[in-house]
């Protein structure tokens, strides 16, 4: 599996470690619509602190799990819920938030984005804006969350093969105590272990864009 490797996990949350890398880099977190939405607080927290502009886009389902103010007010940013908001551009695609990204992360990446990625469908804002990623100038990462069953079934195997294969990157999940009662696999990664993992990416130089 494509995973993305990085710190320990202490020393990665770290606001003082992250700004040596983090500080002026533009920054996408997509949530989709899982109970670990409440993990990804603490990475658009951080990476906000350490100096990153933090774009935050969630679907529908997020919403339910945590607020749009709650990620707004962390990120200092406003915060895209469906693809019909016209915040920061007259694009009404949301192709200019997927230019000059450094990064994106979805987190959690539930059984049903995993699928739209895989199968190529952009019917949220956030699958929407990663279409228009170029994934060979800006690294995306997925952080899966959901049950041990969802994530053994063999569609979810098959996506994840097929979203490495086609250039995506993997953090997780982990295992370990689950929101349905169970202990297994499936687990989203702990903030730490995806802050650590990222450092790589904001730390290479951009590539260029063809034609330049």
């Amino acid at each position: 599996m494509r995973a993305a490797g990085g710190l320990g996990a202490p020393q990665s949350a770290d606001p003082q470690v992250l700004r040596a890398f983090a500080t002026g880099k533009r920054v996408l977190v997509g949530v989709t619509g899982g109970i670990a939405a409440y993990k990804t607080c603490m990475i658009v927290s951080r990476l906000a602190q350490a100096g990153a502009n933090v774009t935050v886009a969630m679907t529908e389902a997020a919403t339910h799990f945590v607020t749009p103010l709650t990620f707004q007010s962390l990120s200092g940013f406003p915060v895209y819920t469906t693809a019909w908001e016209h915040i920061e551009s007259k694009d009404p695609q949301h192709i200019s938030l997927a230019k000059g990204l450094d990064l994106a992360i979805v987190a959690p990446a539930t059984m049903d984005c995993l699928a739209k990625l895989a199968g190529g469908r952009t019917d949220d804002v956030v699958t929407l804006i990663l279409s228009a990623v170029d994934r060979r100038v800006t690294p995306v990462v997925l952080a899966p969350a959901m049950n041990d069953v969802m994530w053994s079934q063999p569609s979810t195997q098959r996506n994840v093969k097929q979203l490495v294969d086609d250039g995506f990157y993997m953090v997780g999940p982990g295992e370990g105590w689950q929101a349905c009662r169970t202990v297994g696999t499936g687990r989203m990664s702990e903030p730490e272990e995806i802050l650590g993992s990222i450092r790589r990416f904001l730390e290479r130089p951009k590539p260029k864009t063809r034609g330049k």
